[in-house]
């Protein structure tokens, strides 16, 4: 934890460029925990022996997860047609990986800070690459999605760490440098993940696009072992693994409910099952609240009205994009006729314009405050998701998904900047890890509460796609009108207290 009186103030290049590559259902860690403390066990310290090899093997480790939630989106009509999954399969495909990286991602950043960062993220990379490769020799849905599982898990132990060992490694102009050349890799990636993705599916199949995570695996961890220092910090204490435990089971049980429910008609077997996923969420803040600050979740994070405001916008903003941007390339390719190649291409202008206009939104936000950023921004991206209305199956790209994508990027990068921003400024100074990786979780379980709710959309066909299509679009709108309400409501003008 930052003590009271010491001043935090994180490089604003890492947390524009995680949360630009979350708009691809990625991922998005910006000032997780562990990087507050290892900022300040940096200080004094000298720069690594081979510093462009530390940043090296961190922009390898985070560019796993980067690429491969944005090529298993592109790839999910050839992987149904492969095992000829159904509507709550394809879903489970994307929420399988999900699932563990939003339960347990708080849990990994903590790991890293009482067992060594370097140890995690080697784990972690290890894991993803033996995971991929499992994936990529699936002979059928069910060890697929159990291989998922494992990916996501891993992403959880490695991407807090990648972004904590930089954190670590440089001091002062150097960290600053450092993370945004990260930063600025991850745009790239993502940028590139889709098209990449959608050609090795196109010119051989949806196995070769995990495949392409092996070899990543492998040098990571070679330089990890190389040339990233060991660290463990004797002082951090224990984890919180029944905090870990309750909130998997809440959020997997609430997901099942939901893709099953949603999918299908409601059963008593879905209503009893997501009973369950509401009692175990009921339990978790009652354990979170006997270990206090020492929890994964402190309580007492929520004593700040625009926390609350800003963890409502992030789980509302993040789940109408998330659920549409797995929904677009399938509809691009199932009813349009696109390529997964050409699916993956149409995506570009996201990640493009966030990195272009964030940095603009932030020095905006720095001078006048977040509030109105992040009330416009969501705005925005409604007007993004209205036109999405148009795409059609006799629609150009240009005239119907292009202004389309380009609105949607435009809106969020009002938000990207801003909303790290404000949630820093929501709680105190020995709160901001736990506050910026709590909201990284929540954005995670928007979408991936989004994504279980898509089922009828990915379940029709044809011209019932469209219809369907639009329907998800126009109720993504509306919901990213009610994030705009909620940060207009609970969010405390610049200079006004945050506090109930």
């Amino acid at each position: 934890m930052v003590p009271k009186n010491e001043a935090v103030t994180p490089a604003p290049a890492g947390p524009a460029g995680m949360r630009t590559l979350h708009c691809l259902q990625m991922t998005h860690v910006f000032h997780i925990p562990g990087e507050t403390a290892t900022a300040r066990t940096a200080e004094g310290k000298p720069s690594p022996a081979y510093p462009h090899l530390v940043v090296a093997t961190t922009i390898l480790a985070s560019s796993l997860a980067f690429v491969d939630g944005s090529v298993v989106n592109v790839g999910l009509p050839a992987i149904g047609r492969s095992f000829y999954a159904n509507a709550s399969g394809l879903q489970w495909v994307v929420n399988a990986y999900l699932l563990p990286l939003s339960a347990l991602l708080l849990l990994g950043g903590a790991a890293g800070d009482r067992y060594g960062r370097r140890r995690l993220l080697i784990v972690g990379v290890l894991l993803f690459g033996i995971a991929s490769l499992a994936c990529a020799m699936a002979p059928s849905l069910i060890l697929l999605l159990l291989a998922r599982f494992v990916q996501g898990a891993s992403a959880a132990m490695l991407m807090p760490n990648s972004l904590a060992i930089l954190g670590q490694s440089f001091a002062g102009e150097a960290k600053g440098r450092a993370i945004g050349i990260w930063a600025a890799t991850g745009a790239a990636a993502a940028a590139v993940g889709p098209v990449l993705g959608g050609w090795l599916i196109d010119a051989g199949s949806w196995r070769l696009a995990f495949l392409i995570n092996v070899p990543l695996s492998i040098a990571a961890v070679a330089l990890a072992s190389r040339y990233v220092d060991t660290d463990v910090d004797d002082t951090a204490g224990s984890l919180d693994w029944l905090g870990g435990a309750l909130i998997t089971a809440a959020l997997g049980f609430a997901t099942w409910a939901l893709t099953e429910g949603s999918g299908r008609a409601w059963s008593p077997s879905a209503f009893v099952v997501l009973g369950a996923g509401l009692i175990f969420s009921l339990l978790f803040p009652s354990a979170e609240r006997r270990l206090g600050d020492m929890a994964m979740m402190p309580l007492s994070l929520f004593g700040s009205r625009s926390f609350i405001g800003l963890t409502l916008l992030t789980f509302l903003l993040y789940g109408a994009l998330g659920g549409m941007f797995v929904l677009v390339p399938y509809v691009l390719i199932q009813a349009n006729g696109y390529t997964a190649t050409k699916a993956g291409a149409a995506l570009l202008p996201l990640p493009l314009v966030i990195a272009v206009a964030s940095p603009a939104a932030g020095a905006l936000a720095a001078k006048v405050g977040p509030r109105w950023l992040l009330i416009t921004g969501p705005v925005i991206v409604a007007a993004g998701l209205l036109l999405m209305l148009r795409i059609g199956s006799a629609t150009s790209y240009w005239l119907g998904v292009f202004p389309a994508i380009v609105v949607v990027a435009l809106g969020m990068a009002c938000a990207v900047a801003p909303l790290t921003t404000a949630v820093l400024m929501s709680v105190d100074s020995s709160h901001t890890g736990a506050a910026s990786g709590l909201n990284s979780a929540v954005a995670r379980t928007g979408g991936l509460v989004a994504i279980a709710l898509i089922g009828p959309v990915i379940a029709s066909s044809g011209p019932t796609l469209l219809s369907a299509f639009g329907v998800a679009a126009a109720m993504g709108a509306v919901i990213c009108s009610v994030a705009a309400a909620s940060a207009f409501t609970l969010i405390a003008p610049a200079g006004k207290s945050n506090h109930r």
